[in-house]
């Protein structure tokens, strides 16, 4: 099919839902958003190869690649978006609209944004010889599970030598951010009538003694782990919320409290896992049914070295020195698979996975021109 432009493609793409989410109720596959990409790449001679994910039939990866050899570029970028509330946006969010230059849109921003710009910087080199390929993947369920880039590790694919993962940063290039894990503590008591404790087990009580003993653990984390390059230069971990109980004359049977944690580079999200573990041990030994539950398998904290190549070649480009972020993405994955990466795409953090997100036309040339010096020199 003949390649639309770059406007017409973010159209497209936009127009075409793809939301991924942890509620069944919104979880919806993104073949279709895949197949469009397949297919304008495919006409600048990109050879495709459609990686389904491993118990989701609708939902699937893009690895596009052109030239071969052992090293070579990868243009990276995730095919979901959040959920929105279309009575909170101003527009239709799945209908691009162009105005005060911006283009507003569901995923504009994050990221459907990225692969016509990725797309269009490719295009450039549609007759030259590569002698390095270059690779635009396309990943599904970024927003929820990750479980695209955990097919991608689990396959060992794509092979290249560098990977840019064009998530909004405003083209300012992310060397590090930290990782994130969910978890939950489940208590069980037993619920007998509030005029007689000795008639139950009050779970919530237990889980006054589980908060401290995490409170405990957050003291100990951020004392003995800092890195400078964060603007919040400790590991964080916040209760986020709690549920138990049923009746104020009741006592408590069954209480649940879900919590984040989110470690620097260099701290292992298992081994957290297992501190944690061992942190609720005594509660156990004492008589408590405490069981510790994954809500989310986790992103490792990323952080690729100041002096790589493709960071040096970022900042040279760009002008800008490399930060962190304190998002978490897809990064780790990439950089798993033996790839120097750095984060770096056009749109702001700010808009994503808010009502009227939009990016800024102004942005979407200069990404254009950083993507294919980037390409002439990894892949030429």
């Amino acid at each position: 099919m003949p390649l639309p432009s770059l406007t017409e493609q973010l159209t497209q793409l936009v127009a075409t839902p793809s939301v991924s989410s942890h509620q069944p109720s919104w979880d919806m596959g993104n073949r279709e958003v895949i197949e469009l990409l397949a297919g304008w790449l495919e006409s600048i001679g990109f050879a495709i190869d459609i990686m389904p994910v491993t118990g989701k039939p609708n939902k699937a990866n893009l690895i596009a690649t052109r030239g071969s050899g052992p090293g070579g570029l990868v243009l990276a970028g995730h095919t979901d978006t959040v959920p929105c509330d279309e009575n909170l946006w101003q527009q239709d969010p799945l209908k691009l609209s162009d105005r005060e230059q911006r283009f507003y849109g569901l995923g504009a921003t994050d990221m459907k944004g990225f692969f016509p710009v990725a797309i269009e910087a490719a295009r450039r080199f549609t007759a030259t010889p590569l002698q390095q390929p270059l690779i635009v993947l396309a990943t599904a369920d970024e927003e929820s599970s990750m479980s695209g880039a955990r097919e991608l590790a689990a396959q060992g694919r794509p092979r290249a030598r560098y990977a840019v993962v064009g998530e909004p940063t405003g083209l300012k290039p992310i060397r590090m951010h930290k990782g994130m894990m969910m978890e939950a503590v489940r208590v069980r008591g037993r619920a007998g009538h509030s005029s007689d404790p000795s008639l139950g087990d009050n779970a919530l009580e237990t889980m006054h003694q589980v908060l401290g003993a995490l409170l405990q653990f957050r003291r100990r984390l951020q004392a003995e782990h800092r890195h400078q390059g964060f603007r919040i230069q400790v590991p964080t971990l916040n209760l986020g919320c709690i549920h138990g109980g049923d009746n104020a004359n009741r006592i408590c049977g069954q209480c649940e409290l879900h919590f984040d944690l989110r470690p620097l580079p260099g701290m292992s999200n298992d081994e957290l896992r297992a501190q944690i573990d061992t942190q609720l041990q005594p509660l156990r030994d004492g008589g408590a049914d405490i069981e510790l539950v994954t809500l989310f398998g986790g992103v490792a904290a990323f952080e690729q070295p100041a002096d790589s190549a493709l960071v040096r070649a970022a900042q040279l480009l760009t002008g800008h020195s490399a930060e962190s972020v304190a998002f978490a993405t897809e990064a780790p994955f990439l950089q798993q698979l033996g790839m120097e990466t750095v984060v770096m795409g056009p749109g702001c953090i700010d808009q994503a996975h808010q009502p009227n997100e939009y990016i800024e036309q102004k942005q979407i040339q200069p990404a254009v021109a950083i993507l294919q010096s980037l390409i002439q020199e990894f892949c030429l």
